[in-house]
């Protein structure tokens, strides 16, 4: 019987752009510590937009093969194989819709009873974790320790042992869909605001504002270039 023919998979433009990077660090011998050359330089030289580069580098960091660091640019954290780390890009890329509608699912729901449970110190930690992001993005970083306190300042609020657990399992998957967000361009800004509106909600203690808040942000963290089909893509 004739072998039946399948569609040839085409890679993206990332994924190749993250095998040229992972052969470069490779063949430059660098080590933890050492930084990669800036996007515009590696953007020239590998003949693609700043932005195709900048997606790549993402891809790498929500790995933990480099660490993108404000005034430093990419820095190495760990030795990447060029085959691990296509696979390990394209397994995210896979559960990134999965873990967008787990934090729909358990985030809407803590918003909403931290703003009928909250106590006026866990409002100020609240909003002292948004003080932290503004001053982050203020500095020219995204944001991401401020985000991450923020949620964590919420789960608190929230007062259910039970979900404050399964945020916790889950602390590393939302971390990836974290760092993906805030690397979209004009995306630190608008999170900021999303994350004011959810504050202001558990401020006045209106449950329903809040959830509908939570909801509007989390519909934005799924508005990522890694989710979108890449025109850009090139048979092979």
């Amino acid at each position: 019987m004739a072998q039946q023919l399948r569609p040839v998979s085409r890679p993206r433009l990332y994924e190749v752009i993250v095998e040229q990077i992972c052969a470069y660090i490779d063949d430059a011998g660098l080590a933890p510590g050492d930084r990669l050359p800036a996007e515009r330089e590696l953007a020239a030289k590998l003949g693609v937009s700043r932005a195709s580069v900048s997606q790549a580098l993402v891809a790498l960091e929500v790995q933990g093969v480099l660490a993108v660091r404000h005034g430093d640019g990419a820095v190495l954290v760990g030795r990447p194989s060029e085959e691990r780390a296509v696979a390990a890009l394209r397994e995210h890329a896979d559960r990134l819709p999965d873990i967008i509608e787990a934090r729909q699912a358990l985030e809407v729901k803590i918003a909403a009873l931290a703003a009928a449970r909250r106590t006026d110190d866990e409002l100020a930690a609240i909003e002292s974790a948004l003080a932290t992001m503004e001053s982050e993005i203020a500095d020219g970083d995204r944001g991401v320790a401020g985000d991450e306190q923020f949620h964590e300042a919420l789960t608190v609020a929230a007062h259910s042992a039970l979900l404050a657990k399964l945020m916790r399992e889950m602390a590393g998957l939302i971390r990836e869909s974290r760092i993906e967000s805030l690397s979209q361009r004009g995306r630190p800004r608008a999170s900021l605001e999303g994350h004011r509106r959810i504050a202001e909600a558990v401020r006045r203690q209106d449950p329903d504002a809040a959830a509908a808040a939570m909801d509007d942000h989390l519909k934005l963290v799924s508005d990522v270039d890694l989710l979108r089909v890449d025109e850009n893509s090139s048979d092979r």
